[in-house]
């Protein structure tokens, strides 16, 4: 195997010249761009997916303007860790730029760390973040922060990056790499250019041996990467493997395959809140209203990671994960809304019947709206048979209350009121 230096550092661009996409920021009429040639830099957020450009991006701003650069990570930096940063920029005497690493992942209190030094301009502060900010950082935080969005790269940018790594390979080790089909590397990338770097530095390591030209296929890059995959993901970018393993073990009622799941993301440094949110999706589109007290807890577990943050979140992680897991199941509100959109896709927008319009002119209570609407609360039991479907649709039944104690139960109620419409 060849061994090849990892080309994310040897690509690493030092100015602005060299750095590929983010053109609405970092081009010549970019507003970043711009904004640095002043010299007034605010501290602020990149928030966009990995592999983009967010830490070489500071690097740059870093050197461009001859300021100190501090860099923490958030998966392993604590309030400690900040306040030695922020005590060493303080003696510097000048304004050092922080750049703090997946910061959606610091806790209220370690984010509530850092205003002071942020306020007194002890330091620049430049986040990264592949979650939305405006839930993810907290609000005296964020109002002293600009938000720049960074774009996944397209495939020019990654066919440019793609080049200058062919080059820097020929450079380093004497190969000629040729790409004659280059769709499945664009395809493995995902609009990550580490991921890309990373699958030509596998193909070129696996495939290279005593030779001085290799030819890149779609054919050649997709067996040596599935033949590589544990090389490939040594960043952690199989990580929705792991995910989808979770998932399908709540989904399918056992707590032991979802807590092991959930122990390989925590070992792997997974987001805590990435996997509280996808424990909140399966709490409705598994359990639904089979359980809706599923939904409750995933909604307060997500509160609660994060309100805590690691280490302590494990085991509340580690609680939801169980009760999920072992929760009665039902997907019967997520078959709804499918059937519900599929037919608002195939019918077209079809016309509300004239008893449910609103009418707040004189002119629509002269055509009929609202005419015969019938007001359920005026009714015994709080009902009254009416059409509140489109005439095209009347009777279409979209809810499939599931065979579950509390949906048979629904399925009972709506037997009774509705009768043979929509044959429950």
């Amino acid at each position: 195997m060849t061994n090849l230096p990892p080309l994310a550092e040897q690509l690493r661009p030092e100015g602005f010249d060299d750095y590929v996409g983010q053109q609405h920021l970092t081009g010549s009429d970019g507003i970043l761009r711009r904004a640095i040639s002043t010299g007034n830099l605010p501290s602020m957020i990149f928030w966009g997916p990995p592999g983009v450009g967010k830490t070489t991006l500071a690097l740059i701003i870093s050197k461009a303007l001859s300021r100190p650069f501090f860099t923490l990570s958030a998966i392993n930096s604590g309030v400690k860790d900040i306040r030695e940063v922020i005590d060493t920029a303080r003696s510097s005497g000048s304004n050092a730029i922080l750049f703090i690493d997946e910061i959606h992942r610091f806790s209220k209190s370690q984010q509530d760390s850092l205003l002071g030094a942020v306020e007194k301009g002890i330091v620049t502060l430049i986040g990264a973040t592949t979650e939305n900010p405006s839930f993810e950082v907290i609000s005296p935080l964020l109002s002293r922060c600009q938000v720049y969005v960074l774009k996944p790269l397209d495939e020019k940018d990654l066919r440019q990056i793609a080049g200058k790594a062919v080059s820097k390979i020929k450079e380093l080790t004497g190969i000629d790499v040729i790409i004659t089909e280059d769709e499945a590397l664009l395809r493995i990338s995902g609009g990550d250019a580490r991921k890309l770097l990373n699958a030509l530095e596998i193909i070129v390591g696996v495939a290279a041996r005593g030779t001085s030209r290799l030819e890149i296929t779609n054919k050649s890059a997709t067996t040596i990467i599935q033949q590589n995959l544990a090389m490939y993901d040594k960043k952690g970018e199989m990580h929705y493997d792991i995910i989808s393993a979770f998932i399908k073990s709540m989904r399918g009622s056992d707590p032991n395959g979802a807590v092991y799941w959930l122990a390989r993301m925590i070992e792997s440094g997974e987001d805590p809140l990435f996997i509280a949110r996808r424990m909140l999706i399966l709490a409705s589109e598994d359990i639904g209203n089979a359980n809706p007290n599923a939904l409750l807890l995933a909604s307060t577990c997500f509160d609660a990671v994060h309100k805590t943050g690691y280490p302590e979140c494990r085991i509340i992680l580690s609680q939801c994960a169980v009760y999920l897991a072992c929760s009665a199941k039902s997907n019967a509100s997520y078959k709804a809304i499918e059937e519900a959109l599929d037919a608002v896709r195939t019918k077209g927008d079809l016309p509300v019947p004239l008893p449910l319009r609103n009418a707040p002119t004189k002119l629509m209570k002269n055509l009929g709206y609202g005419d015969n609407y019938r007001y359920a609360h005026s009714y015994e039991g709080n009902f009254t048979e009416m059409e509140f479907l489109p005439e095209k649709l009347s009777g279409m039944r979209f809810y499939d209350p599931g065979k579950n104690p509390r949906e048979e139960e629904m399925r009972k109620t709506l037997k009774s009121r509705w009768k043979n419409k929509y044959n429950y």
